[in-house]
């Protein structure tokens, strides 16, 4: 499965570590653009600039560990393209050129599903996503899950319960699946 990872789920650090770190487990292959990137670090402004110095490393990390993930930006794709906000429209012609199966997005509104799936694109939001993966490949996302989350305490600490971790990552469905 080829999935486009919208910024706004590439910008919670747990939530971007999982999906991250579940496709450098060959479970999906990851995409994305530069301005894909960039809307992330720019994004990450309103915590300082150590928080946006700090992501614009990890986007160098990104960019150089899954280096087939990069795609170019798509103008000529996106001029055609109708979607609510014209912002969003550099997304979908990232997966269209990119013969993405999803967008990988909490943005609802803005990435309808009808407008999607004349181009062939589902729309999936990360828990979802997530959920599916694990369903097929438990040991495989649990064993992220648990690195990800021994390092967010390690980062922070302190013991944090893995079902709140993954609900302010807002995976609910993920936590109660790994904390059953």
């Amino acid at each position: 499965m080829r999935a486009v990872l919208d910024a706004c789920v590439i910008f919670p650090t747990v939530l971007r570590e999982i999906l991250v770190g579940v496709a450098a487990k060959g479970l999906y292959e990851p995409l994305w653009s530069a301005r894909i990137l960039q809307e992330w670090v720019l994004a990450t402004r309103k915590l300082g600039p150590v928080a946006q110095m700090q992501a614009e490393a990890e986007a160098i990390v990104l960019k150089m560990k899954f280096q087939k993930s990069m795609l170019r930006d798509q103008p000529d794709i996106e001029r055609r393209l109708l979607l609510p906000d014209a912002d969003d429209r550099h997304v979908l012609a990232v997966a269209i050129a990119g013969s993405a199966d999803c967008i990988v997005t909490f943005n609802a509104k803005d990435f309808p599903r009808h407008l999607l799936a004349e181009e062939g694109i589902a729309r999936r939001d990360p828990d979802s996503l997530l959920w599916e993966l694990w369903s097929g490949h438990p040991d495989v996302v649990a064993q992220v899950v648990a690195d990800v989350h021994a390092t967010a305490e390690r980062l922070s600490g302190e013991a944090l319960p893995l079902k709140a971790l993954m609900k302010r990552a807002q995976l609910p469905k993920l936590g109660k699946a790994l904390t059953a």
